[in-house]
């Protein structure tokens, strides 16, 4: 039996000359979501078991831990070198960005006089 619209298989069922059955009876033993993790939880293994044969874990390990290392030997600025080198580059910021909009108005201002708009 069709209906009007071919509502008949509205959930993606294949019509079996009776009504449609609802979702909770057609339902699924393994839900779908559990197998895309398992997949991806093989692909990781996988992708982790081939990086450690061949050394690189090794190798990101060493890496991580010399970066540490020189990291120790680093001379970090005081707090009021901190504040006095953030002031400068907030000044710097606020100048550069006036200059802009005066450059900016000039050009207008020759622009429109040259071109007599």
């Amino acid at each position: 039996m069709v209906y009007r619209g071919g509502l008949e298989n509205r959930f993606g069922r294949k019509p079996n000359g009776g009504s449609n059955p609802s979702l909770s009876a057609s339902r699924i033993f393994v839900n779908k979501d559990i197998i895309n993790i398992f997949i991806w939880v093989g692909v990781l293994g996988a992708v982790f078991a081939f990086l450690w044969w061949k050394g690189y874990l090794l190798g990101l390990r060493n890496y991580w831990n010399e970066t540490a290392q020189e990291l120790k030997k680093c001379t970090w600025p005081t707090w009021d070198e901190l504040k006095g080198s953030t002031m400068l580059v907030a000044v710097t910021i606020v100048m550069l960005g006036l200059m802009t909009v005066v450059v900016d108005y000039a050009a207008v201002i020759l622009l429109t006089k040259v071109l007599k708009v």
